[in-house]
């Protein structure tokens, strides 16, 4: 196991574990949680050797392998596959002793380099490469395509699948969703539940950490402190805790405001002096009891929109994509027709590279449509989140002068000290003003990204993945904000939290086409799986014949090929069974919860109600786990139809 036992760890002069206790068991899933700051990359840093302990004791079993995502840009003309292979370093070591074997002639490490290779999976580890690239979103024409051909997010992609091929006792993974949307975030809660090692993850991710952990670490004030549960779980038990600590302080206030007051009423009289000093010693020795600081958290509001068009905008027959260097035109999306109503809250879903983007920017006037028609409401103002936003803001400028830029631009006589009371809404105060946009981290920049849109009062918002940059604190006060906004939203993101909290009602980009969604986030991420085993059967279909090689007898072949479908039908059909008696299973309790709901509706007895409550609750739980199993198998029915 990993044991931290009074364990002192510093960053320059601040400490940030003091006399910290805690120990993570084998194969355990942990979600390593605190504020931006609190020392949750150091700590990683300790665990993987670049940093040592400033004192107590730090133990990690010495054999353990471990893997993480390597956090520099990786820049080289490899091919994707073999890019991701080489994170398998045992099978990279082995190799290198092949080579080394077979350039000696010695014939027996050559014989036991084959052997070593076998049993550490050479003959599919291309395969398992491969899987881990389309499971991250990547296309199959993609698979040999040059590293530094791809985008940053796409490159810290193959890094986290570098990571993944790794065989590992400890992964560590610091933020692993920010670069992911939804359909590829999906899969890798499948792959990380299936994952055999201990799991140390960081990420800001609620509904993540929740699907993934079942242990929680949190950091606070120099002290790590360990809890049962995923990160809901922790949450109700730290505002337990922080209310029985609450309340065990203003009780002690008061005994000590009580002695205090003998104290200081007696102590002058001769006849109490023994009395009111025994009771100083008292004071002396009670051991105080911290008070709960009351922390201020990140909040903000969007302003009230000058006016409101209705509808904001329609959508007619359009189609979108991009243009070609050669001038030619390649729809992505087309016959479109949709319209945008005054305080609609839209969530657009859609796998990896359908045109969510390319939607959502055409929308925001980046990009021009290819056909059809965009009619705007009189009045409509868009403010425009997009995942690029961070770049543009200029890195050698600081937070006042970007808004001193903006309000020139849109011809608005503003006051400096105005423009400096606005900032400090949104955490931007005193010096940080005047500090340069590329010395501060990613969230910060969202921050003001934000500061900026909010500053325009937008009647229309469209955000395009939002929360990549943004801590646990600050998503949900813009998840607040957006619930108070009075216009019109319509985002994409990869977090659900943030989906299910804003959106109530989807949109569907998919196959060339934009539509209504019928159905919530968990019927969506049964979509996702359908749909990605509909692409991969397409590239199976679209891929080349492979090259004729010497067959050999033909009967010889049928019955071999028949032996692996027989072999394939009984691995399958125990997992087809199971997913039909969840769906039969489903089917009944959605019945039975559509009966409860309308019940309740109705004048009861108090015992009815509660009864009847208790079961729907119970319903509730069980068709939850029951779709948790349902993706499970259903994975593994797609992993075994490989």
């Amino acid at each position: 196991m990993i044991s931290l036992r009074n364990l002192t760890l510093r960053r320059g002069t601040r400490v940030l574990l003091d006399s910290a206790s805690v120990s993570i068991n084998p194969g355990e899933k942990v979600g390593l949680v605190g504020r931006n700051g609190a020392g949750k990359s150091t700590l990683f840093a300790l665990l993987n050797g670049t940093l040592h302990e400033d004192g107590g004791d730090f133990l990690m079993p010495p054999q353990w392998r471990m893997a993480q995502v390597a956090q520099h840009m990786p820049e080289t003309a490899q091919p994707a596959t073999d890019f991701v292979l080489d994170g398998d370093t045992r099978l990279s070591h082995l190799r290198e002793q092949l080579r080394k074997a077979e350039q000696l002639g010695d014939g027996m490490a050559i014989a036991q380099a084959h052997a070593d290779l076998a049993d550490a999976g050479a003959h599919d580890a291309p395969a398992r490469a491969q899987a881990l690239i389309l499971g991250l979103g990547f296309q199959v024409a993609e698979l040999d395509r040059p590293v530094n051909s791809f985008s940053g997010g796409w490159r810290m992609r193959l890094q986290l699948a570098r990571a993944l091929m790794c065989p590992s006792d400890l992964l560590l993974l610091d933020e692993p969703t920010n670069h992911l949307d939804l359909d590829a975030l999906v899969w890798l809660e499948a792959w990380l539940k299936r994952y055999e090692g201990t799991l140390i993850v960081i990420s800001h991710d609620r509904e993540f950490l929740d699907a993934v952990t079942q242990v929680t670490l949190h950091i606070d004030n120099a002290q790590l402190t360990r809890y049962g549960g995923n990160y809901s779980q922790f949450e109700e038990l730290r505002a337990q805790q922080l209310t029985l600590q609450q309340a065990a302080f203003e009780r002690q206030q008061a005994k000590i405001a009580h002695l205090q007051k003998f104290i200081d009423r007696f102590k002058a009289k001769a006849t109490k002096a023994r009395q009111a000093q025994s009771r100083v010693k008292a004071l002396e020795r009670m051991e105080r009891i911290a008070p709960v600081l009351a922390s201020a958290e990140f909040t903000f509001e969007f302003q009230e929109p000058a006016n409101l068009p209705n509808p904001m905008l329609a959508l007619t027959d359009a189609s979108f994509g991009y243009r070609a260097e050669d001038g030619s035109e390649k729809a992505v999306l087309s016959g479109v027709s949709r319209t945008v109503l005054a305080g609609q809250r839209i969530g657009i879903l859609g796998a990896n590279g359908q045109g969510k983007s390319t939607l959502v920017k055409t929308i925001a006037r980046t990009m021009a449509p290819l056909g059809g028609k965009v009619t705007e409401g009189k009045g409509l103002a868009i403010g425009y989140f997009a995942q690029q936003e961070l770049d543009v803001l200029r890195p050698d400028d600081h937070p006042l002068a970007h808004m001193v830029r903006l309000a020139r631009e849109l011809g608005v006589d503003a006051r400096e000290q105005d423009l400096r009371n606005f900032l400090g809404s949104f955490n931007f105060s005193g010096d940080m003003v005047l500090q340069s946009v590329g010395s501060m981290s990613g969230g910060e920049k969202a921050r003001l990204v934000l500061a900026m849109i909010v500053w325009q009062r937008p009647n229309l918002l469209l955000l395009d993945e939002p929360t990549n940059h943004l801590d646990l604190a600050t998503r949900e006060a813009l998840a607040m904000a957006l619930n108070e906004f009075e216009g019109t939203v319509m985002l994409v993101s990869h977090d659900r939290a943030l989906l299910r909290s804003v959106c109530d009602e989807f949109w569907l980009v998919g196959r060339g086409q934009v539509g209504p969604f019928d159905g919530d986030l968990d019927d969506y991420q049964r979509y996702l799986l359908d749909e990605s085993r509909r692409l991969r059967e397409q590239a199976r279909a679209a891929a080349p014949a492979p090259a004729a090689v010497p067959a050999p007898d033909a009967r010889e072949q049928r019955r071999l090929e028949a032996q692996a479908r027989q072999q394939l039908a009984e691995k399958t059909r125990p997992l087809k069974r199971e997913l039909e008696t969840i769906d039969q299973r489903l089917a009944l309790l959605a019945q039975e919860k559509a009966q409860l709901e309308e019940r309740l509706m109705q004048e009861l007895p108090p015992a009815e109600i509660a009864e009847s409550g208790r079961r729907l609750k119970t319903c509730t739980e069980e068709v939850e786990r029951l779709e948790e199993k349902w993706l499970d198998v259903s994975a593994a029915l797609e992993e075994l139809g490989r």
